[in-house]
């Protein structure tokens, strides 16, 4: 486990000399760290964004190839939500005990269900691009009983834009020589900026409680158990 982690801390390094020992056995790694990231929700603390651009930053010094990386990585995101959406339509009925499913954290469930009432399906587009909630999304799509066709086309639609994204800034910046000299600060920037959203969506809460003049949770927050809010 201290290899692993030692691997996601030092993506600059490790990617590299990983592709040099293994070669094409990065895709299949690639591949298996985005589907869990998106797949399981045990497993939201694995680094979707900044090790999709660390992958495309090898691509223009031909160490991968951009297409078959971006492919391979956008198969995973889909796959990985759908698998999950699966799963939380398959334990909805066990999310409204809370004295079961310890291991999974309400909070994030309550959150990911808070973005769905203020987008509606729009929301599995948006939190792709918010770590933590972007684990918690389709799970709770499931658990909320989305009709499947639905959940499809946003799910398709948030893993592209998703991989796009960050597979552009990795090719474009990944080997600009002030990027590679402070790797650690862009990987550090790269969740930052990735968790904005949540900061920001946090904030707009706080205000929005302080000038109903109550700091308290709200008592009719929705549960991950309710169905999901349709447009």
């Amino acid at each position: 486990m201290g290899g692993f982690f030692h691997f996601i801390l030092n993506l600059n390094t490790s990617l590299p000399t990983f592709v040099g020992a293994h070669g094409w056995l990065i895709y299949p790694l690639l591949f298996g760290i985005i589907f869990c990231e998106t797949g399981l929700v045990v497993t939201p603390f694995l680094p979707g964004d900044s090790i999709i651009f660390a992958a495309a930053a090898l691509c223009p010094i031909g160490k991968l190839d951009i297409a078959v990386l971006v492919i391979i990585l956008v198969v995973a995101a889909i796959l990985g939500n759908t698998t999950n959406y699966y799963i939380g339509r398959a334990l909805s009925n066990l999310l409204k005990n809370k004295n079961k499913l310890r291991f999974i954290k309400r909070k994030h469930i309550e959150d990911a269900q808070h973005f769905f009432d203020k987008y509606g399906r729009k929301a599995i587009v948006i939190t792709r691009f918010v770590p933590f909630i972007r684990t918690f999304t389709p799970f709770v799509a499931g658990a909320g009983h989305m009709k499947i066709r639905d959940f499809a086309g946003y799910n398709v639609l948030g893993g592209v834009l998703w991989v796009a994204l960050f597979s552009f800034l990795g090719y474009v910046f990944g080997n600009i020589p002030i990027v590679q000299e402070y790797y650690d600060i862009v990987i550090i920037g790269i969740v930052c900026i990735s968790v904005l959203p949540i900061v920001i969506f946090k904030l707009i809460k706080l205000i929005r409680r302080r000038r109903t003049g109550s700091l308290a949770p709200d008592s009719d927050a929705p549960s991950a158990s309710q169905p999901v809010k349709e447009e």
